[in-house]
Order: C-alpha cells, then sequence, then structure tokens
C-alpha cells in the first residue's frame, strides 16, 4: 500500500523560498510625521541662533554715526552717516590723522567726531595759524581755515589732542583739554548715507616727525 503524499492528503505544499522572495512585496515603512517636524524645527532654530551671532558680531566690531553740526567741514557734512571700526584699537593705537568718533568726556551720551592730532607724551602748539607738534608744523590740506587761537598743550600718558577739520568752529581739545583712549568709540571707515554722498573715509598720513625734537 502506498503512503499518500501531503498533497494528496490535502495539505497545500510549501512555497519554495524563491516564490516566496517573488510573491511576496515587502513595503518601507513611511517616514514618520514627528520627525520630519523635529527637523524642521531644528533648521528653524539653528537659522534664528546664525542671525543672532551675526548680529552680535557686526555690532561688536562695527558702529554708526550721524554726523551734528559742522566742526568736520569740509571733511565731513551735518546729517551724513559714518560706519565706524571700533575693532583696530583693540588691536593697535590711534594715529595722528585719523578721524574719530569718541565720549565727550564731560557728557558721555553724546558721541563728537574729530581728527587726532596729538599722540601721548608729544607736545602741541598752535600759533600764527599753524599747528605744531613737538615743535614741527603740521601739513593740513584738509582744514576748512587756519585755527585763530593760540596756546600750547602738552599731551599726556594714554590721551589725545583732537580738532575738527573746522577749526574755528569746533569743540574739541583746544577748548576743552585732553580725550583719554577708553573714550573713544571707533575710527570712521565709510560714509554710507546719503547715497552721493558715499565714499571711504581718507585718514591723512603725515610724514613722520623727528624723534626728540620738541
Amino acid at each position: 500500500m502506498s503512503v499518500p503524499t501531503p498533497t494528496e492528503a490535502g495539505h497545500a505544499p510549501e512555497p519554495s523560498p524563491a516564490e516566496g522572495e517573488a510573491g511576496l512585496a515587502v513595503a518601507s515603512p513611511a517616514p514618520a510625521a514627528p520627525s520630519r517636524v523635529r527637523s524642521l524645527i531644528r533648521e528653524i532654530l539653528e537659522t534664528i541662533l546664525l542671525t543672532v551671532i551675526i548680529y552680535v558680531a557686526v555690532n561688536f566690531a562695527t558702529g554708526r554715526y550721524r554726523v551734528e553740526g559742522d566742526s568736520m567741514q569740509p571733511t565731513m557734512h551735518p546729517d551724513q552717516y559714518v560706519l565706524l571700526d571700533k575693532v583696530s584699537y583693540m588691536i593697535g593705537p590711534p594715529e595722528r590723522g585719523d578721524i574719530i568718533v569718541f565720549h565727550y568726556p564731560f557728557s558721555q551720551d553724546r558721541d563728537f567726531i574729530k581728527r587726532v592730532i596729538g599722540l601721548p607724551g608729544e607736545t602741541v602748539t598752535i600759533e600764527g595759524g599753524v599747528v605744531r607738534v613737538n615743535g614741527q608744523p603740521l601739513q593740513e590740506p584738509y582744514i576748512s581755515a587756519p585755527p585763530q587761537y593760540s596756546n600750547t598743550w602738552p599731551v599726556p600718558g594714554d590721551e589725545y589732542f583732537v580738532l575738527g577739520d573746522n577749526r574755528n568752529n569746533s569743540s574739541d581739545s583746544h577748548s576743552w583739554g585732553m580725550l583719554k583712549r577708553e573714550f573713544i568709540v571707533g575710527r570712521a571707515v565709510v560714509v554710507y548715507w546719503p547715497p552721493n554722498d558715499w565714499r571711504i573715509v581718507q585718514h591723512y598720513k603725515y610724514p613722520a616727525l623727528t624723534p626728540g625734537s620738541n
């Protein structure tokens, strides 16, 4: 007597491995919606953080100043807006001829813009319409007119003698004294407003003074 096979006994045959792989398609799970939301939130936060960092860095390194009055004419004019470099003087000291913005020593909520003339340890003398530093006259093609006042000012260490280019209409070191370095905000670099006045600020370079002259 023959033994019935599983097929003959009414049982379906087991599919071969090949048949199982060919006949059954396994669907990949769809990405979870919460994961996409978390990714979007992370990107938004990263963008906000980057924006804040850039804003803080720009405001740390630069400043903006609106020229008031005509004490710096003909170099600067009222209502011009100037971009300031606040980093240079963290690296090195101001130089003669630099145009700087600073807090007015007697009312620090006010800012002035002037030109550096005398450096720490020097002596500034103004007489006969001529500015002399350590006895040597300065060539000043940028002024509106020669100064009509006279005096001599020794400049202490870490302080500066500053003057407006409009010498006879300027509140500056000739009237209120020396400027301490701690009050300096930054160095003028660009006039950016109004658009027709856009230009790089030129800082006058003087010939080197003879060491030891006085």
